[in-house]
């Protein structure tokens, strides 16, 4: 029956394809606009330099099999000395460097199928998405959205814009048709007209409140050309298009990105008949200000699904900050760490995770294949729902996000898996690491993290090929 199962998930995959394919030449012949349906993300992880150099804009419909939710099967365990003798052999590869982690764990009941150096902390690079995505659905709950307000100021005249935190916030610029939908500054702008002309004001003096997230905008931790190269914007909690100056390019990143969102909330009000005078300011907003209009993010387990599929770094950082909020820390790098520790524990991890930031920027971070695959194991467990999200937001093998591009499981050693894997990537100068979850050719399901840190080039191939052996094993 698994085997049946297996051949009719890949069978899906290739009506899926075919489906793909006749869409696009229904868009070619018909006209359809296919530049509404795109939307730039976060370069994942090139080879070459830390998450990448600027990529295309990327597909954004949501992740393929995006339904289909991780679920412990009930078959046999895999033989443990077939599968250790072939995973030791792979681990061998001299691509994979002088450092290498892995762990196979049986989703079900923790029980280690294989492992190598597994309780070792190795630099993890995105897969740190992992448990800043678990720490976030944990603490928060999958259905919390994070909203950007404006707030009545000290006078008549004047009015606050107070970031919430919600760095997918589309600015006038971001086309329309992205997924997770984000909530609009230009509705923003068209409920506080609205508000303010009910009240008779046509003409406004604007501050703009970004306090929610404390301390630096850049981390310590990370290489000085990843703001300049377009892998991440500073941190703020008032932010548009996630820093971007042009949506759809991944370069230039802003500067000041409260100032950027005030200035174009600006122009907006503009727009709808309200005067701004002079220039937005930063203010805090006064305490009980009366709230003018709203408007509300995706839900967190939308984010989430987001943030592994596309290995989105700012996005990754914003949900470490408002864990940090939620568990009563500071809002900052070094609080959104210990927060992210402090719901780990309380899931019931002893340990194997230190980290600095929440996207994994940080060639400083450090975690344990067993942490990586045991945090999957839990997300994709029947007892915690509220963490589901983890499981279907991880690319699916050949078929989307970072998986998806085109370069993963391709070689003749894991093509025969696509479809079958789900799995976080990782990359920085010198790391390649690949968690994710699998089921057994018999039906059971497993979790592995394969992590190595010592890399001399590019041990992606390597990597596919150790999650096509978990998959078929």
């Amino acid at each position: 029956m698994a085997r049946h199962e297996r051949w009719v998930m890949l069978t899906t995959l290739a009506l899926l394809q075919i489906l793909t394919i006749v869409t696009g030449v229904y868009a070619v012949t018909s006209g359809l606009d296919l530049d509404a349906l795109t939307r730039q993300s976060s370069p994942d992880e090139p080879t070459a330099s830390p998450e990448g150099s600027p990529a295309a804009p990327v597909v954004t419909a949501g992740p393929v099999l995006s339904g289909l939710s991780a679920r412990a099967g009930d078959g046999p365990l895999p033989t443990k000395s077939t599968l250790t003798r072939q995973l030791t052999d792979a681990l061998g590869d001299k691509e994979l460097g002088a450092r290498v982690g892995a762990v196979v764990l049986d989703a079900a009941t923790g029980q280690r199928i294989f492992a190598a150096n597994a309780d070792t902390g190795i630099t993890p690079a995105s897969t740190t998405k992992l448990v800043t995505s678990t720490a976030a659905l944990a603490s928060l709950g999958p259905d919390t959205r994070f909203a950007t307000r404006v707030v009545q100021g000290a006078t008549p005249g004047a009015v606050v814009l107070v970031g919430g935190g919600d760095p997918t916030l589309a600015g006038p610029s971001a086309k329309p048709g992205a997924y997770p939908k984000p909530a609009s500054l230009a509705m923003l702008a068209a409920r506080t007209a609205a508000a303010l002309k009910a009240k008779g004001v046509t003409k406004v003096t604007l501050s703009y409140d970004a306090t929610l997230y404390t301390g630096p905008r850049v981390c310590s931790c990370w290489k000085p050309n990843y703001i300049p190269d377009g892998e991440v914007a500073p941190v703020s909690s008032l932010v548009i298009d996630e820093g971007r100056r042009y949506p759809s390019q991944s370069t230039p990143r802003v500067t000041d990105p409260p100032r950027f969102a005030a200035a174009a909330f600006a122009r907006l009000l503009g727009r709808q008949g309200i005067g701004v005078s002079g220039s937005a300011r930063p203010a805090k907003a006064p305490a009980g200000a009366a709230e003018l209009a709203r408007v509300e993010s995706p839900p967190v387990y939308a984010l989430v699904e987001h943030t592994l599929t596309f290995s989105d770094d700012d996005l990754a950082e914003a949900l470490a900050r408002q864990v940090a909020v939620k568990e009563g820390q500071p809002a900052s790098f070094d609080g959104g760490a210990a927060a992210t520790l402090q719901v780990l524990k309380r899931l019931g991890f002893p340990g194997g995770v230190q980290i600095r930031d929440g996207s994994g920027l940080s060639p400083f971070n450090r975690i344990s294949p067993d942490a990586l695959a045991r945090v999957i194991a839990t997300a994709s467990s029947a007892a915690h729902p509220e963490l589901r999200a983890v499981a279907s937001g991880m690319p699916v093998a050949g078929f989307s996000g970072t998986l998806g591009n085109g370069r993963r499981f391709t070689s003749a050693d894991s093509r025969g898996q696509v479809g079958l894997v789900r799995a976080k990537t990782g990359t920085l100068n010198n790391v390649n690491t690949l968690a994710g979850l699998a089921t057994t050719k018999d039906g059971r399901l497993v979790t592995f993290a394969f992590m190595a840190d010592r890399v001399p080039l590019n041990a992606e191939p390597v990597l596919d090929k150790l999650a096509a052996l978990v998959a078929r094993s």
